[in-house]
């Protein structure tokens, strides 16, 4: 029971599976128990329309979503200091993107006027966002302080 209360529950972006991982293996690597990809690497994952509505609705950590078309050069240079973001970031968010050209009901329920758009979210809502392309610096520091 102790193991259970301290676990946190994480939903795969690959195929919305969610899982129950123990606090103190975040860091380890966690791997979705249904599909075997990976859930918290430090990588950034890609989500479709009904993996979105899972993870942000039902995840444990914080999740920060890149609203992103391919076709949007700040929204491409940007994607590098988002990655290394997400690396700073392990074990504390989870960054995803979704991409609005292929995905675009998501990105209209969250109102999105603008690419590229970074929203965090807790326990279902969202708790801020932020406008334009960002240094990892910056995006790392938007997320730490709404997280506590």
């Amino acid at each position: 029971m102790t193991q259970m209360m301290e676990g946190v529950k994480l939903v795969c972006a690959t195929c919305g599976q969610a899982n129950r991982v123990s606090r103190d293996r975040l860091d380890q690597g966690p791997k979705c128990g249904s599909c075997g990809d990976p859930l918290l690497d430090g990588g950034v994952a890609e989500l479709d329309a009904r993996t979105h509505d899972k993870v942000i609705a039902n995840d444990g950590l914080p999740v920060v979503v890149d609203y992103w078309a391919p076709w949007c050069g700040p929204c491409r240079m940007m994607a590098p200091e988002y990655a290394k973001a997400a690396r700073m970031l392990t074990g504390q968010a989870r960054l995803m993107k979704l991409n609005t050209e292929d995905h675009s009901a998501p990105a209209m329920r969250a109102n999105i006027r603008g690419i590229p758009a970074l929203i965090l979210y807790r326990g279902g809502r969202e708790v801020a966002r932020l406008a334009g392309a960002r240094p990892a610096a910056d995006i790392a520091a938007f997320v730490r302080k709404h997280l506590h």
